[in-house]
């Protein structure tokens, strides 16, 4: 069949996207094309056929998935290390001279434009991989201000004062298209973003849904006048429909806007991260009182104390692993048969939206009775990367690069034998549990300033596969010239060697709770 797609096309290599039109980092497995190819069920990560080869493209987050996932005598892993970019890992694998058919629908127009300088792309309309008749069910509902701080009328006029009579705004990115309407849909598992896109003239502004997306390229070509676009979020067929009006800008005018915060947000975020420890608390004294449980048992657990204190639905699906598991930074089987005994480490990772649509994130490692010596170092080293990254010291010019950069140096002044720290220190959270500005991590968008109210995570990790993995995450907001945590939940006494801390270590964390 592929064979067939190749030639009929004319093409002779294939990229097949894990996302949709709508470019989500979430998306469901029925929408996802590469699943259906590789049976990799990660968030993140494409494949390319070549014709006699598959190759999937993972990150540090998916290594060992991808390894478990994936038929290794069909397909051959490439797993992306610390610095490299997928588009120059793609590029390695294209033979010379060849040209690669890209769905354009489901890269972005960037995406494609940093393809064109490594090799030969012709854009596709159509995916050989792509389930058809997908019924797609939402139920959009409006905040209330004050959730928001912000009017949808406040967000759309300072959009509009930006604009000329002969100017429009075409806004693709579905956290943004949430934002700048003040909606949200709660009744699809792990987001809570609407589907749609927005249209805003100096006079107007549409929000068009899935089911709108004809009128809505019908308005591109009828309006006389430029559009402008965010080639990082705009997926190659929409600009196709406007190349000739558009102007591009390097960052959309409502990514930094709602990176930083209102005081109603900050508000919000601090009751639903009370919340959100309270789930936790209870999932600890779960996992402390209650024997022969597993990792189906504590998720399942997890998800109803969730709820219990008020959750409208998970803003991801957590990590329960144990031992092992836990080396899978982004592990999500919680598997019936991996049942928690004496010694065993367990990491969970989650989070919840409630009423007002921003995601929680947070991440904490237990263990089952007595731990050993090495679970001992690694959590304390893991501890002691933390601290100093939540007290980077800084002038109030400083970025999410910096704070990583830090922590690597930390890390390698303290090294653990065959444990690595092979992902990005943190990411900002909002109205998706992953979002940027800011970013803590080495890419270029990590090179963004943080200013007050900007709201990201701290969490450093370390790793290996032959024995566990400890990570630690706290969401932190900028506020008052320091970093401050929305999370108040405990660290693990049992689990610090307190003579690996120093005397100024020692005093960070006696702000936090410690049992």
């Amino acid at each position: 069949m592929i064979d067939d797609f190749l030639k009929k096309n004319e093409i002779d290599c294939l990229l097949v996207n894990s996302t949709n039109e709508f470019l989500v980092e979430y998306n469901s497995l029925e929408e996802n094309s590469r699943y259906h190819l590789t049976g990799f069920s990660g968030s993140t990560g494409d494949a390319l056929i070549t014709g006699d080869a598959v190759f999937l493209f993972v990150d540090g987050r998916y290594h060992i998935q991808a390894d478990n996932e994936v038929d290794a005598s069909k397909i051959t892993v490439v797993k992306l290390q610390t610095g490299q970019t997928f588009t120059e890992e793609i590029a390695k694998k294209v033979p010379d001279g060849a040209v690669v058919g890209v769905v354009a629908k489901k890269n972005s127009q960037a995406r494609v434009e940093e393809f064109e300088k490594k090799f030969k792309v012709k854009l596709l309309d159509e995916d050989p991989f792509e389930l058809k008749n997908i019924k797609r069910n939402f139920c959009n509902e409006q905040l209330d201000i004050n959730f928001t701080g912000l009017s949808k009328e406040d967000k759309i006029r300072a959009i509009q004062n930006k604009l000329s009579d002969d100017e429009a705004f075409l806004f693709t990115n579905l956290e943004e298209v949430s934002y700048l309407f003040n909606m949200r849909d709660f009744s699809k598992p792990y987001v809570s973003n609407i589907l749609g896109k927005a249209f805003v003239t100096k006079n107007s502004a549409k929000l068009f849904t899935p089911y709108d997306m004809q009128e809505l390229e019908d308005t591109l070509v009828q309006f006389d006048g430029k559009i402008i676009v965010d080639k990082s979020s705009v997926n190659a067929r929409d600009y196709s429909i406007i190349k000739d009006r558009v102007v591009s800008v390097d960052e959309s005018p409502l990514k930094l806007m709602k990176s930083v915060k209102t005081e109603a947000e900050i508000m919000h975020y601090r009751d639903a991260f009370k919340r959100t420890d309270a789930a936790m608390y209870a999932i600890r004294e779960f996992i402390e009182e209650n024997d022969n449980i597993s990792e189906y048992d504590i998720a399942g657990q997890l998800e109803k104390e969730f709820l219990r204190f008020g959750a409208r639905s998970l803003s991801f699906k957590p990590i329960v692993a144990k031992d092992k598991n836990s080396a899978l930074a982004h592990y999500s089987k919680s598997s019936k048969d991996e049942v928690i005994s004496e010694g065993s480490l367990v990491l969970i990772d989650c989070g919840a939206f409630y009423d007002g649509g921003l995601a929680t994130d947070i991440t904490r490692v237990f263990v089952k009775g007595k731990p050993d010596e090495l679970q001992r170092k690694v959590y304390t080293t893991v501890l002691k990367v933390f601290l100093n990254s939540f007290n980077y010291k800084h002038n109030g010019d400083f970025c999410g690069f910096d704070v990583d950069a830090n922590a690597r140096k930390i890390f390698d002044a303290n090294p653990v034998d065959n444990f690595v720290f092979n992902h990005g220190l943190g990411h900002g959270i909002g109205v998706s549990v992953h979002e940027a500005p800011p970013n803590l991590g080495t890419q270029k968008i990590a090179r963004t300033k943080i200013v007050e109210n900007m709201c990201f995570t701290i969490e450093p990790g370390l790793y290996n596969k032959e024995h566990f993995g400890v990570r630690l995450e706290n969401s932190c907001y900028y506020k008052n010239g320091k970093i401050n945590s929305f999370v108040n939940m405990c660290y693990e006494k049992k689990l610090i060697n307190f003579d690996m801390l120093t005397v100024q270590e020692l005093e960070w964390l006696g702000e936090f709770e410690v049992l």
